[in-house]
């Protein structure tokens, strides 16, 4: 299959949780996307410092577990496999060999942020960015960037949130998806 526009929907994802579900659901309805790669950042630099995260392969294992099955989807980990950081503009750089375009598919908590990022000046040429309304977030995105919105009805849910919350079976299955739900417990102990 020729792929020409590519969804990127990256992240720590620690955990996954239904709120990235339904991103990920809203964006492939939208029909922009010839496929979208949920990539797990390998050393989310902007978070690692807290040394608050889960490893690597074990939140690609819960990526795989509840994005797998999703139309459109595949989980990707490009930058799990790269050294150092992981930075956005490196993985559109890879993606840009293969495919015509990328978008990158962001929350509006975090669109704020986005001149923030690694080489922002840079990535601002090369991307368009879809943005996911979430609970008390933006969708107003930073002068430069070509953007649109994913429509969905936000869902007030984060994965720092059911980080804090007791790690229980009977806790969780409502935060993520139920197969996610054994890696988590097993990775928390």
């Amino acid at each position: 299959m020729t792929v020409r526009r590519l969804g990127l929907f990256g992240g720590t994802f620690d955990p996954p949780h239904f709120g990235h579900v339904a991103a990920l659901k809203a964006a492939a309805h939208t029909g922009r996307f010839d496929i979208i790669e949920v990539t797990v950042a390998g050393d989310p630099y902007q978070k690692s410092a807290t040394g608050l995260v889960h490893p690597a392969a074990s939140r690609l294992a819960m990526a795989r577990a509840a994005f797998e099955g999703l139309d459109l989807v595949r989980v990707s980990d490009r930058e799990i496999r790269r050294e150092g950081p992981s930075y956005t503009i490196d993985t559109v750089y890879e993606l840009l060999e293969d495919v015509e375009d990328v978008d990158l598919i962001l929350g509006a908590d975090l669109v704020g942020r986005i001149d923030s990022w690694h080489d922002s000046d840079t990535l601002r040429t090369l991307v368009a960015v879809g943005v996911v309304p979430r609970p008390g977030g933006s969708m107003e995105v930073p002068d430069g960037w070509e953007s649109y919105e994913i429509p969905m009805d936000p869902v007030d849910l984060s994965s720092t949130f059911i980080r804090e919350i007791p790690n229980s079976p009977e806790n969780l299955r409502d935060y993520v998806p139920e197969e996610v739900i054994p890696l988590y417990e097993s990775f928390q102990r």
